[in-house]
């Protein structure tokens, strides 16, 4: 049974879902739609997640929402209403833009549900194909991302995952995650975080969030777990856990570690290297049988550059001839 415009929403009896394409309604004879949909009109979403927020005493989320201000969608396609599965689905190089920060996709997908008080909220942010988050704090890259509103947490997947920011970049080959209520950033698998001429690999890399004095959050500390690596330019560091506090620029390695300078090396259970300075040193410490393993160096001597002979040598050796 076709639907005509103006009808009502279809009852539960209905014999096919309701979809309502915002397409046709604002396409222009210039091209794509542009169709600004700002979700306080169509839902109560914004008060109820501010609510909720200062419930558990966080802040608004930076990225990506920021649960206080209205979101306004985009689409060069169309946007869909399908009201039996309580969602909203934008198509064609789609954004949605709350405050400062934008989420383009292929597809974004938002999933509402009804409230105690006859209203809606959104619970759930999905955007798929050619994933971009910008903000002026940097941008994230991947092939899918889901924002979880109840649990604050936002996971970026698919392959060529990057975060870039003015000072940084990370990239990771399973997943890029924002913890909102524990302010904390987190990389999966082959980890990688690039800071100017040092890097530390590991197998999972955490970043702690705190606000300075400004009241803007920042980096304050890096965990490492798993295949530690850290790179500086005069040396290499190798253990099993590492962590990195960005204000004293120290790292800490532990478990079979090994510092490489040249051809020089250091081996060891506890590691201390300063990135700013390139001071390390390195700690006798516990194995994994609990027995105490000493620290070993082994230090390679310079090779002597062998000497040519004067020339005025040689002409006394044939003068004696």
């Amino acid at each position: 049974m076709s639907r005509k415009p103006g009808d009502g929403p279809m009852t539960p009896e209905s014999p096919k879902p309701f979809r309502r394409s915002l397409g046709d309604r604002f396409r222009g004879a210039a091209g794509p739609v542009a169709a600004g949909l700002v979700l306080g009109a169509f839902f109560a979403a914004a008060p109820a997640l501010a609510a909720a927020d200062k419930a558990k005493g966080a802040e608004p989320a930076s990225i990506p929402i920021q649960s206080d201000k209205p979101i306004e969608i985009y689409a060069h396609e169309g946007i869909e209403w399908d009201q039996n599965s309580e969602t909203y689905i934008a198509r064609g190089n789609a954004r949605a833009v709350q405050g400062d920060v934008t989420i383009y996709g292929s597809v974004l997908t938002a999933k509402y549900r009804k409230t105690a008080d006859g209203g809606s909220e959104i619970w759930r942010l999905d955007a798929d194909g050619k994933v971009r988050i910008e903000s002026p704090k940097g941008t994230v890259y991947g092939e899918k991302a889901i924002y979880d509103m109840d649990t604050s947490i936002l996971v970026v997947t698919g392959n060529n995952l990057k975060l870039v920011t003015p000072k940084e970049t990370v990239t990771a080959r399973d997943s890029l995650e924002y913890w909102q209520l524990k302010d904390m950033f987190v990389a999966r698998g082959d980890a990688l975080a690039v800071l100017e001429d040092r890097k530390i690999k590991a197998d999972i890399l955490t970043a702690h969030l705190r606000k300075d004095k400004n009241e803007e959050s920042k980096v304050y500390r890096v965990d490492a777990f798993g295949s530690v690596l850290i790179t500086t330019p005069t040396e290499i560091a190798r253990g099993e856990k590492g962590v990195y506090f960005v204000d004293t620029g120290i790292a800490t390695l532990t478990g079979a570690v090994k510092i490489t300078r040249g051809d020089n090396q250091l081996n060891g259970e506890i590691a201390e290297i300063n990135m700013n300075t390139g001071v390390s040193r390195i700690l006798a410490g516990a194995g994994k049988g609990g027995e105490s393993k000493p620290v070993r160096a082994l230090i390679v001597p310079a090779k002597k550059s062998a000497k040519k002979p004067a020339a005025n040598s040689k002409k006394r050796s044939e003068k004696i001839n």
